[in-house]
């Protein structure tokens, strides 16, 4: 856990965020600033501050097991998904993180 992260917080549970779903080592939650109909974000509970940084291809797997769970468990058939990777590319939060947009069915 990173101290100042924001993300880190939320999981550990300091802000009473509902997840939407959580495996072992992901999270789930929505974005608080949704650019669709439904924003949600998939974290792995590890701080990792970008994809550049992770290294377990079992964790990898899970992130993107979660996203296809996740979406088939709310019935979200068609969706975008999105990683920022650094600051030139719009990080702004420093802890690995899926976008999962897409409309109401």
């Amino acid at each position: 856990m990173s101290e100042d992260c924001i993300f880190c917080k939320i999981i550990n549970g300091e802000f009473n965020t509902e997840f939407v779903y959580e495996t072992e080592n992901t999270v789930v939650f929505k974005d608080i600033n949704p650019k669709a109909p439904i924003h949600l974000l998939v974290c792995p509970k590890a701080h990792i501050s970008s994809l550049n940084e992770l290294e377990d291809k079992a964790l990898m797997a899970e992130l993107l097991q979660t996203v296809k769970d996740v979406t088939k468990k709310i019935g979200l058939k068609s969706y975008q998904t999105h990683i920022n990777t650094g600051k030139e590319a719009g990080q702004v939060v420093f802890h690995l993180h899926i976008h999962i947009l897409g409309k109401e069915n």
